[in-house]
């Protein structure tokens, strides 16, 4: 065993209460005090005490199972089932079940109708004896058999079924009121998690799907939501599908079925439209009668070096408008045929000279 042995002043004149103080770099347990008066030159009224510790091996504590170190690990659905399906059910239980098969045999044949049950091609019985589930998991199509003193049984539909949701007054991200509704369809995938694991699976579906809807639709914009509602159905089957797996639910579709805005914001985005329409309209018109004028521009051009060129499309517009059986036809008439009227010709005549000047006599 390792001794070790620190030394510390103490003075007396600042322990007067009976407290000692000691400054140690590391807590060291103490066995024993040893107190000797010291007389110093520097500090005559200070006592040296000499503390005596010593190292003590400690026993190695256990090391601790290996269940409690381990984390738990989580289990499935499916094996939670399992677990209290394969318990003992106890003496009381097998007892009555032998009475009951008794039964069965001495009310043979009428004990028949009563044992021998039958579900269609789309559904499954899940059966439960004296409050447990039977092994073998659901039951069907077809035929099978129960005790009927002792076991119970659960049809499930698993064709797949269609609910609308009511339509919920959304705020949007940007402050819009909207009342959205939507249609679900979803299907059983399994029967026996969807009769074990939560009451009533169609009521608690369709509260889900409105509570989703609402927290979906309400991180998205207004124009997110009238021109994104495919990939907004997208993202609230995977989180309904997330949601209802622990059911034994598979949701297969969600649908957008109607947004409705305020009368008054519709008014407003009408107007926008019109304003909107209108202005591109303008333009268009502006774009086309600039084309236009760049086109008779060249087209004058062309005309100019051939006169007939211009005759023929007198002759052009004139067959287009007796094409359209009209009571009036308008002959065009060239121009040069009027100049002659326009202008008349000037014939230059001579003049006689003016009579000289008469002198007066």
């Amino acid at each position: 065993m390792a001794a070790a042995s620190t030394e510390v002043n103490i003075d007396d004149e600042e322990s007067d209460s009976g407290m000692v103080v000691v400054q140690s770099p590391a807590p060291v347990p103490t066995v024993a005090v040893q107190q000797v008066p010291q007389q110093t030159g520097k500090h005559p009224g200070q006592t040296s005490v000499r503390i005596q510790t010593s190292k003590r091996k400690r026993k190695p504590t256990p090391p601790l199972p290996v269940e409690l170190i381990r984390p738990p690990v989580p289990m499935h659905k499916e094996e939670v089932i399992a677990t209290t399906v394969g318990e003992n059910p106890g003496l009381c239980a097998f007892l009555l079940t032998i009475i009951s098969v008794v039964l069965i045999i001495v009310t043979l044949p009428f004990s028949m109708f009563l044992c021998i049950k039958v579900v269609q091609e789309y559904e499954r019985a899940v059966i439960f004896r004296l409050g447990r589930l039977v092994k073998g998991g659901a039951k069907g199509p077809g035929i099978f058999f129960i005790i009927p003193c002792i076991d119970s049984y659960c049809k499930v539909d698993l064709r797949t079924v269609s609910f609308d949701v009511p339509p919920q007054e959304i705020l949007s991200r940007d402050s819009v009121t909207v009342a959205v509704d939507a249609v679900v369809y979803y299907r059983i995938s399994n029967a026996t998690v969807a009769v074990s694991n939560v009451e009533d699976y169609g009521r608690s579906t369709r509260l889900l799907a409105a509570t989703t809807l609402r927290n979906v639709l309400g991180t998205k914009d207004l124009s997110q939501i009238l021109s994104e509602r495919e990939s907004i159905s997208h993202v609230m089957q995977s989180s309904l599908d997330e949601a209802t797996d622990p059911w034994g639910v598979k949701v297969e579709r969600v649908e957008i079925k109607d947004v409705r805005l305020p009368v008054q914001l519709q008014r407003a985005m009408a107007a926008e439209a019109e304003a909107a329409r209108e202005a591109r309209a303008k333009v268009i018109a502006a774009e086309g009668e600039q084309r236009a004028s760049k086109a008779l521009k060249e087209a004058a051009e062309v005309m100019t070096h051939n006169p007939a060129a211009l005759q023929l499309r007198y002759l052009q517009t004139l067959s287009s408008i007796a094409g359209e059986k009209n009571s009036t036809i308008v002959f065009p008439i060239p121009m040069e045929l009027f100049r002659s009227v326009l202008k008349p010709e000037r014939t230059a005549t001579p003049q006689p000279p003016p009579p000289p000047p008469q002198s007066m006599a």
